[in-house]
């Protein structure tokens, strides 16, 4: 049964010789309407309001259409930055965290590191040394530190 069948490439193949050669269809090609030219404005008078489509005709010298385009582009209703373009802000500098906060951070670090239990014996010594500070006697000006009275000199 499949001996009496021609092959599926060969019989491509043979169809494809006898297909009579078409020649391809050529575009159409559209002449562009002649218009009468108009006159370019300088580039220097140009505002973001002015009409930039002269510019961009392909007759005009790449040069000057860029700076059309760089005057037009100066305007900062198309110089401001896309929020959602993930590199278009400098995120390394942000603002400091409050003094407030910071400590409040601080607290609970201590607390899940150190417990419940050193931490307030830390804040008791902390208080306890503050206290014996304030109790000290302030230096007296102009009281030399080897006249200091209970002092050894060494």
């Amino acid at each position: 049964m499949t001996e009496d069948k021609e092959a599926f490439l060969d019989r491509w193949s043979r169809l494809k010789r006898e297909q009579p050669e078409q020649p391809a269809a050529k575009p159409a090609v559209v002449e562009p309407k002649e218009e009468p030219e108009r006159p370019l404005q300088p580039v220097e008078q140009l505002k973001p309001e002015s009409d930039f489509t002269p510019f961009m005709d392909p007759r005009v010298d790449p040069g000057t259409r860029r700076l059309a385009l760089k005057k037009l582009f100066t305007d900062a209703h198309f110089n401001a930055h896309d929020p959602f373009e993930p590199y278009s802000r400098d995120f390394t500098q942000s603002e400091p965290i409050p003094a407030k906060m910071l400590q409040a951070i601080n607290r609970a670090r201590d607390l899940a590191v150190k417990g419940p239990e050193k931490l307030a014996e830390e804040e008791r010594l902390a208080e306890q040394a503050e206290q014996a500070k304030q109790a000290e006697p302030a230096e007296v000006p102009g009281q030399d530190q080897a006249d200091v009275p209970g002092r050894q000199d060494a």
